[in-house]
């Protein structure tokens, strides 16, 4: 990328309901293969987002001033145990770069800022469920399987 095109990341705010709203819209329209009807669906990402903004922090790429990829981290914090320091871990989901801005380092850029961010909150680890095309990518930051985690898929 020239200097012109560079990428910024930031935490995103009540104002980007919009933005993320659209890179949802594109993620799942790209596994669906075609365009959803859904004439709520913006209306009710935003009633989401300022449910959960309490406890998310999301991130967004932006390239020349628009909405190219996000990532968000939902914090959870730890039943407090007697003679420990409080404790948290977080859970990494809707990462997403659009296709045109792939394999330019935007989504390392985005987990970064997802790291650094559970880092500087003291949580303990970061857990995730990837897609199969997305575990080298996760493997390459230094994530690996979860062999003390059990789950019942309901």
């Amino acid at each position: 990328m020239t200097a012109s095109h560079s990428v910024s990341i930031r935490q995103t705010g009540e104002h980007d309901t919009t933005a993320l709203a659209a890179l949802r819209r594109a993620w799942t329209e790209e596994q669906a293969g075609h365009l959803l009807e859904d004439d709520r669906f913006e209306e009710d990402f935003a009633q989401w987002y300022t449910a959960e903004a309490s406890r998310r922090a999301a991130f967004v790429a932006e390239l020349d001033g628009k909405a190219v990829g996000m990532v968000n981290l939902a914090l959870f914090e730890r039943m407090p145990r007697p003679g420990r320091p409080a404790s948290r871990w977080a859970y990494l989901g809707n990462a997403f770069v659009l296709a045109a801005h792939r394999n330019r380092g935007i989504g390392t850029a985005l987990l970064n800022a997802a790291v650094s961010h559970a880092r500087a909150r003291d949580c303990a680890r970061i857990v995730l469920s990837p897609s199969e095309r997305s575990v080298p990518f996760y493997q390459r930051a230094g994530f690996g399987p979860a062999t003390m985690l059990l789950a019942h898929v309901l």
